[in-house]
């Protein structure tokens, strides 16, 4: 059978294991596998008669594709955890979700991580892609979150519950966890999720229920994540043997050692933190919301920065799927992210978006790197990324997509729609008091509306917005 061939001339190569940078090298693809970069990537080593795409990348930089080990693809871009969990049919998230997996591959990420969602969303996502009849970058999925009532996802009141269509599922009993552990295994989940204390206040699953679940997991052939915000239970997760972890926003000296020494990867996911604190004030963020968002950056990057010191391994991810993390828009800001608040090098950063995800997409050693034999899912950038980290967030320098040796052609009409869940049924911004109107500061008739909410924390009630409220309790030591 014929072979389809792509050559990629005169680029500058960032192979993604962070060795230096190749200068005007090509890399030559036969179907979906790189064959050769350098020596004997030319057209002369193409049979006659067979197809060769050919492009041309003199000045442009060649390097693997993005892989964002943190993106939420049922989220559907929610302005408010009650729209992720109770607004919009699971049949239309379902849509809307591979809606929106194009325009994550259009940004030049070439593999996700789903580490939870509503329903089993992923699971057909991922199918969808793998057959071809959904365009999206190559992809892995948890199911829903395994929480506690101390945890992430336990949401609403006691007289609410958990919804059906919830992003996690909650359980107090070792034998409850098993169960649903088992149920998402049989139901075609990659990985399986753990989601401790919403900040790192304290740890919410007993150290035996991690051990057990991790090798249950293991037993089972699938991966553990956790949502672990702070040091006691990134420590016990990685005595668990988890098999990487999100967020270490605020961790010990012993824990970042024994993280260091595991070669745990560690997904900090700074996007969301970092999006709200930075430009929540343009979208109406609540005040509360976006100073605790810069506290805990603060917070962040003093663990981060002690853990790169001490050989930590960093993945990327992004959290996106949220309004103010919005698909195809900010993944590569993660790198720059990590390089602010981590002190990763340029080239550190972007291995930690290329070859450190490869694990994440069960592909360790087959992607994330422009070698011989691995993949073919690559970028080609308009820009030069280890100078100017920021050049992979504009898409309008992401000149060509290549997944599995194939140039991906996009619909740019579809890549502009804005297709969100359902919104909440929101009555304004704020209350309309009597002083607003005709107090000492009353607003002048004809002076546009507020378009933020007040900052008394009451005005705030979503996701994280008593995060300043809670993070006086996170342990600190």
């Amino acid at each position: 059978m014929a072979s389809n061939w792509l050559l990629i001339s005169g680029g500058n190569v960032i192979d993604g294991a962070g060795s230096a940078v190749l200068e005007a090298t090509s890399v030559l693809v036969r179907d979906d596998r790189i064959v050769a970069v350098g020596a004997g990537a030319d057209r002369a080593y193409v049979p006659t008669g067979e197809h060769l795409e050919e492009i041309d990348a003199t000045g442009h930089t060649v390097m693997p594709g993005l892989i964002d080990a943190h993106c939420h693809m049922s989220y559907g871009e929610s302005r408010s955890e009650e729209e992720i969990d109770l607004y919009t049919s699971p049949e239309l998230r379902t849509l809307k979700a591979a809606w929106n997996a194009q325009k994550v591959l259009a940004a030049g990420v070439t593999g996700i991580s789903q580490p939870g969602g509503s329903y089993y969303i992923g699971v057909g996502l991922r199918e969808a892609i793998k057959d071809g009849i959904v365009l999206g970058p190559r992809m892995t999925s948890a199911g829903r979150y395994i929480s506690t009532s101390n945890s992430l996802t336990d949401w609403y009141p006691d007289s609410v519950g958990v919804p059906e269509g919830s992003i996690g599922v909650v359980s107090n009993s070792l034998d409850g966890m098993i169960d649903e552990l088992r149920h998402q295994v049989k139901n075609g989940v990659d990985l399986i999720k753990l989601a401790d204390s919403p900040y790192g206040q304290y740890q919410a699953f007993r150290d035996d229920e991690m051990k057990v679940l991790a090798e249950l997991a293991h037993q089972l052939g699938k991966n553990m994540t956790i949502h672990a915000r702070g040091s006691a239970e990134v420590d016990a997760a990685v005595r668990a043997g988890i098999d990487w972890i999100m967020h270490g926003n605020i961790m010990n000296d012993d824990t970042i050692e024994r993280l260091a020494e595991s070669r745990t990867p560690l997904i900090p996911t700074l996007l969301l933190l970092a999006n709200v604190a930075d430009f929540g004030h343009m979208v109406g963020a609540p005040g509360p919301l976006r100073d605790g968002m810069s506290r805990m950056l603060d917070k962040t990057a003093d663990s981060l920065h002690r853990a790169h010191e001490a050989g930590v391994i960093f993945a990327m991810g992004t959290d996106s799927g949220f309004s103010v993390t919005p698909y195809g828009e900010w993944h590569a800001r993660e790198l720059e992210l990590l390089m602010t608040y981590a002190g990763l090098s340029a080239m550190e950063a972007i291995q930690a978006g290329t070859a450190n995800g490869a694990r994440m997409l069960d592909l360790e050693g087959q992607v994330g790197v422009v070698a011989e034999g691995m993949i073919a899912d690559l970028i080609v950038v308009d820009g030069d990324p280890v100078k100017n980290i920021r050049v992979l967030q504009d898409r309008a320098r992401i000149t060509s997509v290549i997944k599995g040796g194939r140039r991906i052609v996009f619909d740019e009409d579809a890549l502009q729609r804005r297709w969100p869940h359902e919104r909440g049924q929101s009555y304004s911004v704020t209350d309309l008091s009597y002083d607003l109107v005709y107090g000492d500061g009353a607003m002048d008739p004809e002076r546009t509306p507020p378009a933020t909410p007040t900052d008394s924390p009451s005005d705030a009630a979503d996701l994280v917005s008593d995060l300043s409220r809670r993070e006086a309790l996170a342990q600190q030591d």
